[in-house]
């Protein structure tokens, strides 16, 4: 698994939203709703930094201290994947909780989605899958911090991505934490 400070180098961008005494996600609440654990990788990207948009375009989401139950199960209860699997436009992919089934850790503005395949077993394996607006789906032999830096990093291209992503000199907002 790729360490956070690799993405931090290939989008060094994300620096200023990282929380310095971390997050306190409350782990067993989040994968006791959503039914598994989580890869490690995501764990610390999701203790460092909050929901990050970069470039106005792609949104990583990121479970909010004290609010994690609440991102596990829509993570369960994803509709359009689950519509799509319905309609047979999965191109073999299931939805989560099945096994080897899908659950969404990133989407852009225009439609597109990022899942992790929660097979095999070990989190830590799961590769990224990547479902296109263009109906185009590719899958990635790496966790999802692995996948952002190089991405980023200008190693990894994804199809069916806009011309300009990722752009020259991306921008980052982290999102508050805050729940009211």
């Amino acid at each position: 698994m790729l360490r956070v400070e690799k993405l931090e180098a290939a989008l060094p961008a994300i620096t200023p939203w990282r929380v310095a005494a971390g997050r306190s996600v409350d782990w067993a609440a989040l994968e006791a709703a959503l039914g598994t654990a989580l890869p490690s990788d995501f764990r610390s990207l999701a203790e460092a930094y909050p929901v990050l948009v970069v470039d106005d375009f792609l949104m990583v989401s990121s479970p909010t201290p004290g609010a994690e139950a609440l991102w596990g199960s829509a993570r369960r209860e994803d509709e359009i994947l689950q519509d799509l699997y319905e309609m047979g436009d999965t191109e073999g992919y299931v939805p989560f909780p099945q096994p080897g089934g899908l659950i969404s850790w990133a989407e852009s503005n225009s439609g597109d989605a990022f899942y992790w395949r929660t097979g095999p077993a070990d989190p830590d394996a799961w590769p990224v899958v990547v479902r296109g607006d263009n109906g185009d789906w590719s899958e990635f032999p790496v966790g999802a911090v692995e996948f952002l830096a190089g991405v980023y990093g200008r190693t990894i291209d994804v199809p069916g991505m806009p011309r300009d992503f990722p752009s020259d000199d991306p921008k980052v907002l982290g999102l508050s934490d805050r729940i009211d």
